[in-house]
């Protein structure tokens, strides 16, 4: 009893038994893109994005809206509650507005994420600072508040992880 060989499309070296579910070509698992329907070539796969990852121009508003809103109001809050923090708490202060401004833009985005995401989110936590210097009374970018500028910082790492691919 003789089967017949067959080999990949795309790599005529690998022996494969493994079919497009479209048009049957044969097809490795390396190049095989697994759909919920089944297995497909990547000529018959689906090209669209996935859904977390497609954001048009309303998604972006939100976002933005969002990150300027709850920026605002941490920044003010800091800044009216502790304008003289320094050290680790200052740390601390700029991880939790960090998550904040995060999960609020993750919040009105439906739980969206991607790069133009995470640079909404950083520019939240700026805002965060610039508006707790406003309201602390100090310059709106101090050249001596190392502290300060360790918190913005700590605040964009968590807000664009809490959006990271």
């Amino acid at each position: 009893m003789a089967t017949d060989i067959v080999y990949c499309a795309r790599h005529p070296k690998v022996e494969t038994g493994l079919l497009c579910g479209r048009c049957e070509t044969p097809i490795c698992p390396k190049c095989a893109v697994f759909t919920d329907v089944g297995a497909r070539c990547p000529d018959c796969a689906p090209r669209r994005k996935m859904p977390q990852l497609e954001l048009g121009f309303t998604w972006m508003v939100r976002a933005a809206g969002a990150a300027a809103v709850v920026g605002i109001a941490t920044g003010a809050l800091w800044g009216l509650a502790l304008p003289n923090t320094a050290g680790f708490l200052t740390l601390a202060i700029g991880g939790g507005i960090g998550y904040c401004v995060g999960e609020s833009v993750s919040v009105a985005t439906n739980r969206k994420i991607g790069t133009s995401l995470q640079i909404i989110a950083a520019l939240g936590a700026v805002l965060a600072y610039v508006a707790h210097n406003v309201v602390a009374g100090y310059p709106i970018v101090p050249m001596d508040d190392l502290w300060g500028g360790l918190a913005v910082l700590v605040a964009i790492f968590v807000g664009a992880g809490r959006l990271r691919l």
